[in-house]
């Protein structure tokens, strides 16, 4: 016990690792709402919502995740053996010749059935310190997998967003195609009846074919995009059904959370917080292993001899005490080692929180920014499209060259795009905010504890 007594004492968490959140949100967007549990559905598209389904239950790293979460409770299990005694049941028999009292050889046949029960008194908390930490990696696994479940969920949401994107700038492409090809036919026959020269006949055509050949590309992304979504809902490529267009989707309202709520709400803080406890566990551990162990331990069996006239019943009762007095330098290294891990955990969760704000800062900051780009870019679609309606007018009226038109046709085009990719943009950084505030997964109501353990303290 003296011995034990010279144990080294516990570190504390360093100081550096503890981190305050902030009582507000640096960027403010107004119109939020709370998180939805389903957050999914808020768009408005029975299509959205099923591929998002599929994704959960289906996507490999979904199962991935579920198989270590099985992995970490038989490893919780056996830890938790460490409380129980040992119970073993056993044979032994032989057949041997030996020589006697007497000098002379003799043979016998012997059997002795066995039970022994032995059982380590865990004085110290050495064995309930590594269930704890078993124990923390279960609930690290399971914060693991609702992480993957989140992450699964946005990727696949933007993604179909995205396809719906694809297909709103491919509509956008051959309604200007359109538009073209009767500016050809006109540029045409005007050239046939002499009134102007080829050039403009030509340059229609290539302005036409310029823009004919963004469609192929657009379609193989579309074809990519669709791939990748099948591959997201762990399925084989295919085709991918729309419930309806980008216009028709609802952009829900941010979702609304103060930072506090932040540490309950993501489930990569809950790892990351659940593997500190484990690690502070496993340091806890590792200074119990200073202290001595005391085991005790009983068997009974009963041996049968055929140089015996009946059997004869054995049986012990023991006890033993265990204490290291030199192991150069052994346990203080496992020790000073369990401490590394312990502060590399701590440092590991103050990161993933910073890098949580980080995300909702960014989030908050991009919708707030996109209002004022769309207002300019309905404002420039307006003036832009005004100024081709003018443009081919004076260019059928013989008063400018077709390269007026051209350059106009070229700006609206390029705004429409833009409009597109910018309601896309609109949507995936609510996609986006909803991820990186954690949702509101079923089932896990994780209250907001201290930011670390305090350490050599069981949680």
């Amino acid at each position: 016990m003296a011995l034990g007594g010279c144990a080294p004492a516990l570190r504390p968490v360093p100081a550096s690792a503890v981190l305050t959140p902030p009582l507000e949100w640096r960027t403010q967007v107004p119109g939020t709402a709370a998180v939805e549990q389903r957050w999914w559905d808020s768009f408005s598209d029975p299509a959205l919502s099923a591929l998002v389904e599929a994704a959960r239950a289906n996507n490999t790293d979904v199962l991935i995740a579920a198989a270590r979460i099985e992995e970490a409770r038989g490893t919780e299990a056996a830890s938790r053996s460490l409380l129980l005694p040992t119970v073993e049941a056993g044979l032994n028999a032989a057949v041997r010749r030996e020589v006697s009292a007497f000098g002379k050889g003799q043979e016998s046949v012997v059997a002795q059935p066995l039970a022994r029960v032995s059982y380590e008194l865990d004085l110290f908390g050495r064995n309930r310190a590594g269930i704890d930490a078993a124990a923390a990696g279960v609930a690290a696994s399971e914060a693991a997998r609702e992480a993957t479940l989140l992450s699964v969920s946005a990727a696949t949401a933007s993604g179909y967003v995205t396809l719906l994107a694809l297909d709103a700038r491919l509509a956008t492409l051959r309604k200007t195609l359109a538009v073209q090809q009767q500016s050809v036919h006109f540029a045409q026959r005007r050239a046939e009846v002499g009134y102007t020269s080829q050039l403009e006949w030509r340059q229609a055509q290539a302005e036409y074919q310029a823009t004919a050949q963004n469609v192929p590309q657009v379609e193989a992304q579309i074809a990519r995009q669709e791939n990748a979504l099948s591959v997201l809902t762990g399925v084989l490529p295919r085709a991918i059904r729309r419930g309806g267009s980008l216009a028709d989707l609802t952009r829900p309202p941010p979702p609304s959370i103060v930072p506090a709520e932040l540490l309950r709400l993501r489930p990569d803080i809950a790892a990351a917080e659940y593997q500190l406890a484990a690690s502070d566990a496993q340091m806890r551990a590792a200074r119990a292993r200073f202290m001595p162990t005391f085991g005790i331990s009983a068997s009974a069996g009963t041996v049968f001899s055929d140089l015996l006239s009946a059997p004869i019943s054995v049986w012990s009762l023991g006890g033993s005490i265990l204490a290291p007095i030199f192991d150069g330098g052994r346990l203080r290294g496992q020790l000073t080692s369990a401490t590394a891990r312990r502060d590399q955990a701590a440092f590991a969760y103050r990161s993933t929180v910073l890098n949580a704000f980080r995300e909702v800062e960014d989030r908050l900051a991009t919708l707030a920014r996109l209002g004022d780009q769309q207002r300019a870019l309905d404002a420039q679609r307006v003036a832009v499209a005004d100024a081709l309606r003018h443009a081919r007018n004076r260019y059928e009226a013989g008063y400018t060259p077709y390269i007026e038109q051209v350059d106009a046709q070229r700006s609206l085009l390029g705004v429409e795009l833009s409009l597109v990719q910018l309601r896309a943009d609109q949507l995936t950084s609510t996609i986006s905010l909803y991820q990186a505030v954690g949702g509101a997964p079923a089932g896990r109501n994780r209250p907001v504890t201290s930011p670390v353990p305090d350490s050599g303290q069981p949680r």
